[in-house]
């Protein structure tokens, strides 16, 4: 077990375990965290789950845990690991089984303390209008043409169908479709899985959130993003559902099998893995991209309804309503990127799981109006407390490869935050904060606030260590809870 000794304190919020800690080590493990956050990372596996990932063939530089670090499948969740293209591998597991999770902040018009009454209202419409729930499916369904059209388009083919505007793909992550997607890589199960779920909120921490904006860090960067002291935001969180749970699921099997064939040894088998340029690597990258433009495409169809839903409740009491796109922002994704590494510019896969990318100003990828300040960075909280709208920095692709925190972090596992909270009795709690909270009582119960790190500090450490700066605190005035 990996304990806080074996660690070297590099800055005030990042640590390091060499990379001589362990002989299978390729390179160094390192932590962003204050002291509080590095104990409770050492108080489950996700330490040791980094130090694996850095005994992975063709690993750069160092792998990397984020302040909301814990423990996952495989890597941890909260992890960052870069891989050469030339001789490195893909990892599943370093991805995540819903991938491309992510989520998406709207900004309206409209003072917050205005809509505060319609509260009640609101959560009521968008909790009978949004379909949620683990294996609830929607009434928008594809299969055969459109379904291969949807995972190589992804949030273009919603646009195409008149789910949104050109604007929502320019203020999408990789314009809402990641290049490289191959229908044929992806099972008739995996879509089968997911030829009824898009425009759907799954279950867990996935949510849909109604908020105010409660302070304002940067006056510059918040009005190129279009945020205001005292104004109501939505926030939306999903993933690829179904389909993106068996596309991981079928590469894991697949690369288990063949190992072997390319003499790949792992200190956990969680971690298993094919060479970037293998068939196995190719296939799972083009199948991924596929997953991915899925989940683009439901977020794309989720924040349809939503903006019709709350243009219906609001209707009668304000005129020239808007709700527009900040960004959108993926979570659980392998991307092809340039980065500079030891004085040479190389290709690396970025993989990112539970973690944000953070391009700093001038990135090529930004959209035109936000490309001289940085990109949005999306970290929502827990349903009791605050969410944050960050920006990226230019230090931050030497520091983590472009890569910060994705929210809060689990402290508690579903299964312990059950014995400690009631479902009802949590809504009850949140009602007296000014909170308005939809949703099944077991999946609030699972949701507590007590299930996670604190929002504040987690993004402290981030803002500190110039992973990220900090643009705009916005706290919950409804949430509804797939």
């Amino acid at each position: 077990m990996v304990s806080k000794k074996d660690l070297n304190r590099i800055e005030e919020y990042l640590w390091e375990i060499p990379a001589d800690y362990r002989s299978d080590m390729r390179v160094p493990a390192r932590i962003y965290a204050d002291n509080d956050l590095l104990e409770a990372a050492l108080q489950d596996r996700s330490v040791e789950q980094l130090i694996n990932t850095a005994c992975l063939p063709g690993v750069v530089k160092y792998t990397l845990a984020m302040p909301d670090i814990h423990q996952g499948y495989g890597p941890p969740i909260g992890g960052v690991a870069a891989m050469n293209v030339k001789d490195g591998v893909v990892s599943p597991g370093a991805v995540g089984y819903d991938i491309n999770c992510g989520v998406r902040l709207l900004r309206t018009n409209l003072e917050a303390e205005r809509v505060k009454p319609l509260m009640a209202e609101i959560m009521d419409a968008l909790y009978h209008g949004v379909p949620s729930g683990v294996g609830r499916g929607g009434d928008v369904r594809v299969s055969g043409k459109d379904m291969d059209d949807v995972l190589e388009q992804g949030a273009a083919w919603a646009v195409k169908k008149g789910y949104g505007t050109k604007e929502d793909l320019e203020h999408t992550e990789e314009q809402g479709s990641l290049a490289g997607a191959r229908a044929s890589a992806v099972s008739r199960k995996a879509k089968d899985r997911g030829n009824d779920q898009l425009g759907t909120l799954g279950s867990g921490n996935h949510f849909i959130e109604v908020g105010e904006v409660v302070e304002v860090y940067d006056q510059e960067v918040a009005e190129k993003f279009g945020v205001f002291l005292g104004q109501l935001v939505v926030w939306i969180h999903s993933g690829s559902r179904g389909l993106g749970h068996q596309v991981c699921d079928d590469y894991i099997k697949r690369m288990q099998g063949s190992l072997s064939k390319y003499g790949i040894r792992l200190p956990d088998r969680e971690l298993v893995c094919a060479p970037v340029d293998s068939p196995e690597g190719q296939d799972y990258m083009a199948a991924m991209a596929c997953a991915a433009n899925y989940a683009w495409a439901n977020r794309q169809l989720l924040m349809h309804r939503v903006r019709t839903i709350l243009d219906q409740v609001l209707a009668p009491h304000f005129k020239g309503r808007s709700f527009e796109l900040i960004y959108d922002v993926a979570h659980n994704i392998a991307k092809i990127e340039e980065f500079t590494i030891n004085g040479r510019t190389i290709k690396v896969v970025v993989h990112r799981k539970g973690a944000t990318r953070s391009f700093g100003p001038g990135h090529p990828a930004l959209p035109a109006d936000y490309r001289s300040v940085g990109q949005p960075v999306l970290v929502p909280g827990d349903m009791g407390t605050a969410s944050y709208l960050l920006v990226g920095t230019a230090e931050a692709a030497d520091k983590s490869f472009a890569s910060t925190c994705h929210g809060a972090g689990r402290v508690l596992s579903r299964h312990a935050v059950m014995k400690q909270v009631r479902g009802e009795e949590l809504q009850q709690r949140l009602a007296q904060q000014g909170i308005t909270i939809r949703g099944p009582m077991k999946g609030l119960a699972e949701e507590a606030p007590e299930a996670y790190k604190d929002i504040d500090r987690v993004v402290h450490v981030v803002h500190e260590a110039g992973l990220a700066r900090k643009v705009a605190k916005m706290v919950p005035l409804g949430v509804m809870k797939g």
